[in-house]
């Protein structure tokens, strides 16, 4: 019953109670960082929402508090405020304690325009399912804002992402039924590609990636911004 719930609160404890740690004290910045994930998860429930309400995905009531809001359990709503902190977080991590850890610009730029040419091809030969279409176009508009304005975000975040992904598979993992009878989120095939990873449709990483980079982008911003 509380599956979800618990979920998101293990996901955010441990960076949670780091935050605070007396040598980085990423918490000095929680002013900045919860108007990042304000605004971005704002995006995000909204797309949320529409998929719910079409039936793109939905919500297994065994696994979530019986509280909706606008469809979508309460958990939802959290995980678009624990799970990106966590990852954020783990970001900033990386920065702190290896700095040297970055891609060569040059390769930054190739590993970009790749992605966006590859994305390009499955966007138009998708265009009747909406996860795989919508997800991907988010992804291209995150990975061309990033190329044009934040290439040395990029240089840091693909090497942060790779990190990033083994808590995320681990919880999304869970989510989508890995050890369950039932998964706690389930997904319409007919409307993504069908290919899994384990359990976890492959949009899901498109998606992880624009939301985590789409915060830590806005953050770069706004701490520049605060220091003019």
């Amino acid at each position: 019953m509380y599956l979800y719930l618990l979920l998101n609160i293990a996901s955010l404890s441990i960076p949670l109670a780091y935050s605070f740690n007396k040598k980085m004290r990423f918490i000095k910045h929680w002013k900045i960082v919860i108007l990042s994930l304000i605004l971005i998860s704002s995006i995000f429930l909204v797309w949320d929402a529409i998929f719910t309400k079409n039936g793109v995905w939905g919500f297994n009531p065994d696994y979530h508090l019986n509280i909706l809001l606008f469809g979508m359990p309460l958990e939802e709503w959290l995980f678009f405020f624990c799970i990106p902190y966590a990852s954020v977080f783990i970001h900033y991590s990386l920065v702190y304690f290896k700095p040297k850890a970055i891609l060569p610009k040059p390769l930054t730029r190739v590993i970009t325009l790749c992605l966006i040419v590859i994305l390009a091809v499955v966007i138009y030969n998708n265009v009747d399912r909406d996860y795989t279409f919508v997800n991907y176009t988010f992804l291209v508009f995150a990975l061309a804002i990033g190329l044009r304005y934040g290439i040395v975000y990029l240089q840091r975040f693909y090497i942060s992402f790779l990190i990033i992904l083994i808590p995320f598979f681990i919880v999304n993992g869970i989510l989508t039924g890995t050890g369950l009878e039932e998964p706690v989120v389930w997904y319409n095939n007919n409307e993504n590609l069908g290919i899994r990873l384990l359990t976890i449709p492959i949009e899901d990483i498109g998606y992880a990636f624009t939301m985590i980079f789409g915060n830590i982008f806005l953050i770069e911003k706004f701490k520049r911004a605060s220091s003019d």
